[in-house]
């Protein structure tokens, strides 16, 4: 079962809007450190970053996957292909994550960890906009829609 922010659509965007912003901030001082050949700052920034994607993001898709995802599908079955869809979201963030570690753990502060984290940003965007107006907004669109129903019968 999912909390109740995850249902909720304004929380739950609120949830995506704060923790891309941090990403956002985090991967424009990864930029900086790595234009100004900041080495060992670049090592910490791109740690904490990882460790913000792993704890924030991840953790929160983990969360949807496990309860938000499952009980949207069983009430309604035909946004099966959208939860596939955005679990896929999901499983691609996670394989960035997983190579900015290996770069990391390879001593490769450069560029490639910048470019991997435009990735993320991109497809967390791109995610976050497709589940509030497709999955979340889908409730009330659907709510909207039968209440127009309603008042040309009446």
């Amino acid at each position: 079962m999912s909390g109740p922010s995850l249902k909720k659509q304004d929380a739950h965007d609120l949830i995506h809007e704060s923790a891309l912003n941090e990403a956002k901030e985090l991967r424009m001082l990864l930029q900086k450190c790595v234009e100004d050949a900041q080495k060992e700052k670049a090592i910490k920034v791109a740690e904490v970053s990882i460790e913000h994607w792993e704890s924030r993001t991840l953790q929160h898709a983990s969360s949807e996957e496990e309860g938000l995802y499952k009980e949207m599908v069983t009430e309604k079955p035909h946004l099966k292909t959208l939860v596939i869809q955005l679990t896929r979201d999901h499983d691609l963030m996670r394989k960035m994550v997983e190579q900015m570690k290996a770069l990391l753990i390879n001593n490769e502060i450069d560029e490639r960890l910048v470019s991997l984290m435009d990735s993320l940003i991109i497809v967390d965007s791109l995610h976050n906009d497709d589940e509030m107006n497709k999955l979340l907004g889908h409730k009330e669109f659907y709510k909207l829609e039968i209440m127009e129903e309603s008042d040309e019968i009446a």
